[in-house]
């Protein structure tokens, strides 16, 4: 995939870069001070009790929103927008859920578990599931309402007025889409009551993708300088790199016509 060129920044003495270095790593050790900051407040937020029966669907069959936990107290929901017919998902989720196989034996052994969402029928979720080597639970939420109460899929009327509430606001639906993406956070305490506490979505998840780290630290970062301006610009399927095609603003791929 073509990459942009960039201007070559001057080329000075090493002396001259540490202390171009040094300068630019009192910045980022107040972004890191930052984060850990706001990770403290993220942690202070009220909790809200789900007082929702909700039952999905697995591959063993129907599952609780308590069951999802697997004995642990915390769960991370990654909302994944694989809406029902769509044959696969879409192209940033599957690139977010490409960086979870490595973590889950880690955050396991630290009470949480990790659980992909989505409206599209068990069937199709696992054909997709397979097809990708994941391994990560993945559940359908196709006969409840778990996708629209928390704001990450949207009704037809919704979709014609184009109007949605999504990342805490009511908001232009950007493109024609009922799925969007985000990741929603729950606790289950010793009496078995579940609560809400915390919710992000469009970027604000962006932390749990490695690939993004990397590329961050190299001359030309992320190089997604259109058309769309974020990773749809070159992040494919892992296995359609080679296959051309594009993918939509919605986040769909799009194969090379025949």
């Amino acid at each position: 995939m073509a990459t942009t060129t960039i201007e070559q920044p001057r080329v000075v003495s090493r002396d001259e870069w540490h202390a171009a270095r040094k300068e630019l790593l009192v910045k980022e050790k107040h972004l890191t001070r930052e984060y850990d900051a706001i990770s403290a407040l993220r942690r202070q937020l009220p909790w809200v009790k789900v007082e929702k029966d909700y039952i999905f669907e697995g591959p063993n069959g129907k599952e609780t929103l308590a069951d999802l936990f697997a004995g642990r107290s915390q769960l991370i929901v990654r909302h994944f927008m694989f809406g029902p017919g769509w044959g696969e998902g879409c192209v940033g989720c599957s690139f977010a859920s490409d960086h979870v196989g490595g973590v889950l034996v880690h955050i396991e052994h630290h009470d949480v578990t990790y659980v992909a969402v989505s409206r599209a029928p068990v069937s199709e979720i696992e054909a997709f599931r397979k097809r990708m080597g994941w391994t990560f639970k993945w559940v359908s939420s196709s006969g409840n309402d778990f996708n629209y109460d928390y704001h990450v899929s949207f009704t037809s009327e919704e979709i014609t007025q184009g109007k949605v509430f999504y990342n805490f606001e009511l908001r232009d639906l950007p493109f024609k889409t009922e799925d969007l993406s985000g990741v929603s956070v729950f606790y289950k305490d010793a009496a078995g009551g579940i609560f809400h506490t915390y919710s992000c979505y469009a970027r604000g998840d962006e932390g749990g993708l490695t690939a993004y780290f990397y590329l961050d630290i190299t001359p030309k970062g992320r190089d997604e300088n259109g058309p769309t301006y974020t990773l749809g610009d070159w992040v494919r399927h892992h296995d359609r790199y080679e296959a051309g095609g594009h993918v939509t603003p919605s986040g769909r791929y799009v194969p090379l016509a025949s």
